[in-house]
């Protein structure tokens, strides 16, 4: 019956945007016929099991398409230099919605807009200072969920000293996790009576900075050696190759990013406190739907962040932390306690 009533639903809203509800399982072959509304997403680079960001995105392509009774595939970028090529290669069978995922293909993506106006893109992580109409750039308050994590981090440091393991600076979003991050340290740090608090950001080089988990745990070993007892990770694999070295490590603590990594990257779990979560599979998900009935607009959608659950620390994590945290977190995403980063 829930199949049924699903498969109502799809067909419903397939005739609502002018498409006929496909009468067998839907294939690219169907792009551009009006019988089936086809979305193509390409990662950045790395690859799209990356557990974190492409991932998420990814997940949230299948889940949109699957709720309006749609086809999704993937490309997987190598090389930055392939943006627009890959962009082009769905446009070219003219897929309803393409979606770009990450700050450094925001120029491929405006581009591909302006060419095809009558598809809808989604340019995940890439903010649009003027609006366009078939673009929409899907948007997270990261130094919010950074500066969280860093809070709790501030809570549980031993030594004093945190850290954090970074994609590159040079994309914005990364800058505000870590940012965001040192912020939510010293906050605690401060409520804590302590004046000077340690907290060392590493940012990877613009080359290949979210696909280099050696770097990241060569990287964390460092600052593991050096008594930085919680390190955060934040950067695709680059990221999860610092949580997998911290996971060796008795008695320090990792906090990943994006997606609630306890399920992404259970090799992490033995140091794995929380992750600073950006929605992105809900927010991709929400602006298929909102293209396939005439809602989506231009400009930018903003999703929603927070901290993952605590899972098997609930239970070692103290009560009075855990309730610190609990009462900071709808100030800190309401505003009225600022994250102090320049966005």
């Amino acid at each position: 019956m829930i199949k049924r009533i699903t498969a109502t639903v799809a067909a419903v809203a397939l005739a609502t945007i002018g498409f006929a509800a496909p009468s067998k399982a839907a294939s690219e072959a169907d792009c551009g016929k009006g019988v089936v509304f086809c979305v193509g997403l390409v990662t950045d680079t790395g690859k799209v099991d990356d557990k974190s960001f492409n991932q998420s995105a990814w997940e949230g392509a299948k889940a949109g398409a699957a709720k309006i009774g749609g086809f999704a595939k993937y490309i997987e970028t190598t090389d930055p230099k392939d943006y627009l090529k890959n962009i082009d290669q769905f446009a070219s069978k003219k897929y309803n919605i393409i979606i770009g995922v990450g700050f450094l293909m925001a120029e491929a993506m405006s581009t591909a807009a302006a060419e095809y106006p009558n598809i809808k893109f989604i340019g995940v992580d890439q903010f649009q200072g003027t609006a366009v109409s078939n673009l929409t750039g899907l948007v997270f308050p990261e130094d919010k969920a950074g500066f969280l994590a860093g809070y709790l981090a501030g809570y549980l440091t031993k030594t004093g000293k945190t850290g954090a393991v970074l994609g590159t600076e040079v994309v914005p979003p990364v800058r505000y996790f870590g940012e965001g991050y040192r912020n939510g340290v010293a906050y605690a740090a401060k409520e804590q009576g302590k004046k000077f608090p340690t907290t060392k950001l590493i940012y990877h080089a613009p080359d290949n900075a979210f696909n280099d988990p050696a770097w990241g745990g060569t990287t964390a070993q460092q600052l593991l050696s050096q008594g930085y007892d919680v390190i955060f990770g934040a950067g695709g694999n680059t990221g999860n190759g610092a949580l997998l070295r911290v996971a060796k490590k008795k008695g320090a603590y990792c906090i990943g990013v994006d997606a609630d990594q306890w399920g992404t990257l259970p090799e992490s779990r033995p140091c794995l406190v929380t992750s600073a979560m950006k929605n992105i599979t809900q927010g991709v998900s929400d602006l298929i739907v909102k293209a396939t009935d005439g809602t989506m607009k231009g400009g930018n959608f903003f999703g929603s962040v927070g901290l993952a659950p605590y899972h098997d620390f609930s239970k070692k994590i103290p009560a009075a932390v855990q309730a610190k945290v609990k009462a900071l977190t709808p100030k800190v995403l309401k505003g009225t306690v600022p994250t102090g980063v320049k966005l």
